[in-house]
Formats: C-alpha cells, structure tokens, sequence
C-alpha cells in the first residue's frame, strides 16, 4: 500500500505540476492570489489523500467475512484521536484565513502613485473612462476597450448601470463586482505585455456570454500613440471613428463583415441595414426598443447610447453604418 500510494502521489504530483491549470500570470497580483490559491488545493488534497485512505484502509481490514449478519463489536470513542482531528483542522483553516488576508491586503494596496480608471459594466458592455485624459472640448476619454501601461498601478473604480456584474481579466486575478448604486474598487500592476480578454463572472441577462471586450497592455510609448489616435479619432467625428466605435461597443453582439464581426446576440446588420435612412439608423441605437427585430427580444441592447455618446460619436458611427451598408451617398 505504501508503494501503490507513493506511486499515485507522484503521478498526481506530475499532474499538478506540468500541466498549465491556470493562465498566465499578467499582472503583480496574479502571483499573490495563486499562492493562495495553491496553498488551498495542497492542503485539501493532503486532508482527502488521509480521509480517503484511512476509509480505504478500514473497509479493507474491517470488513465482515461472508455470511457474517451479526451486528459489529460495540467500540468506545477515542479521546486523542478525537482532539486530534478536531486541532487540526482549525489549525489549517485558521492558517489559509490568515494566509489569504494577508495576501489579499497585499494584493489590493494601492500606492501613491497610480493610475484611475473608471469602468460601468451594463447590459451587455463595457465602457472605460480615463479621468484626467481629455479629448476635446474637456470630454474625457472613454473606450470600449481596456488599455493599460505595463508596471503602472491602477486603481479600477468600477459601477454598473443596471444589475450585477463581475469584471475579470483572467490573467490579472483581481475579479471584483460591479454593484448598481456603488463604486467598488480593486487594483492591478500589469507586468506581461499583451491582450487579454475581459469577463464579466456574473450571470446578468441574455447577453452574458457575449459581454466580453479586450485588456491591452502597452509599453508608456505605446499607450501615448493611443491616446493621440483617440484624439484625432474624435476630432475627426466621422466613419474612421465610427468604426472603432462599432468594433469597441457593438462588435460583441452584432455581426457586420466590413468589421470582422461575427457575434449573434443582436441582428445581423448586414441584413437590416440596407435601405435604411441615417435616421433610421440613429434611433435603433438611441431608442433600440422602438423596433425590434424579428426573432430578438427588447431589453437586451442597452438603451443609453443617447447619453453615452457624443453627436459627434453617434455622428460617426451611423455615418459608418451606412456606408458599411452601401448607403453612404
């Protein structure tokens, strides 16, 4: 038995260790939280090797021989044995409470100098605000994607506009919710360049499995290029922008070739927009349930686009729609 369970230990060791159970680890919080998170699963699975043996081991050797009926010999309890695994497992649990508060005080320290973003999840999207970025006409910047400096502190100061919701970005960890009526906060350093995807971990409606954007982390030269093409995207105020607009707000839940998407939570655009005037087109994304497509329901795309964009943004993007649509004349 000793030989059969140093075999299987080191089979499932091997198992734990070479295999890639968790993504990658993007940001300085990510290793705090998988420390935590691995001292969790080797402390539950030392506890279930011992239960699960010590059970093996006792229907093994105690086990009635055929034809036996009678009830089993009458036992008295064990005092040690008793207080042993009592003590034990206070000890473990009070040593993973202790363990993740620390590492979770760690995780969410804020330093003095860090950067703020703002996030509202609603049905079914993302939007994020950079305070203290401004585009023109003192208008802050605001994205549909996430865009991020490596090994510069955010402070993420996250809402929502209608239920609950849950921003995630795997490969940073930090999962936090986003609550109608408060702000909720969280913090991530990213250390890894790249693009991660961005999750909402809450079922909030029909559109869930499509609320998804995109977390991209750029060097500070990188990031100020961005900054300077928002601008001029916005100065602008026409179809160039309107597609980056699309791709960043609509492209998850709607499909239109000419931006390479594919998502089916909403109409597919290149069938419903041919033919249809400017006008059209600028009240089903203002009022979106004043005509619904046939075979979709109302209530699913979000209703304070109006609000949310700028006329010159609404400007852009049914400028862009239509010429997507052959309508652009």
């Amino acid at each position: 038995m000793t030989l059969v369970g140093l075999a299987a230990g080191a089979v499932l060791a091997a198992v734990a260790i070479f295999i890639p159970w968790l993504p990658d680890e993007a940001s300085r919080e990510a290793g705090l939280i998988d420390n935590a998170f691995w001292l969790v699963t080797i402390i539950c699975a030392a506890v279930f090797a011992v239960v699960a043996g010590v059970s093996v081991y006792a229907v093994y050797k105690f086990r009635a021989p055929p034809g036996d009926l009678e009830d089993g010999s009458p036992i008295h309890g064990h005092t040690g044995l008793e207080i042993v695994w009592t003590v034990v497992p206070i000890a473990l649990v009070v040593a993973i409470a202790v363990y993740s508060g620390v590492a979770l005080g760690q995780a969410e320290e804020i330093p003095e100098d860090h950067t703020v973003i703002e996030i509202r999840a609603q049905q079914f999207a993302w939007n994020f605000t950079y305070p203290g970025i401004e585009l023109q006409e003192g208008r802050q910047l605001s994205s549909g994607e996430l865009v991020m400096r490596i090994d510069d502190p955010v402070e993420f100061r996250i809402t929502a506009e209608d239920v609950i919701h849950s921003f995630w970005v795997p490969e940073f960890r930090m999962k936090q919710d986003a609550v109608p009526g408060i702000t909720t906060r969280t913090v991530v350093t990213p250390t890894k360049l790249g693009t991660y995807p961005v999750i909402c971990a809450e079922l909030c409606g029909l559109g869930h499995p499509t609320m998804r954007s995109q977390a991209r982390v750029l060097t500070a030269a990188q990031f100020d290029r961005w900054v300077e093409e928002q601008r001029r995207l916005a100065a602008e105020g026409a179809s160039a922008g309107g597609m980056e607009l699309f791709a960043q707000q609509c492209g998850s839940c709607h499909t239109l070739a000419d931006a390479g998407t594919s998502a089916q939570t909403g109409p597919d655009l290149d069938s419903v927009l041919p033919g249809q005037s400017a006008e059209e087109i600028r009240e089903s994304i203002v009022e979106p349930d004043a005509e619904v497509s046939q075979g979709f329901q109302p209530g699913v795309m979000p209703g304070n686009f109006g609000e949310e964009l700028s006329e010159q943004q609404l400007d852009g993007l049914v400028e862009y729609l239509r010429e997507s649509a052959g309508g652009g004349e």
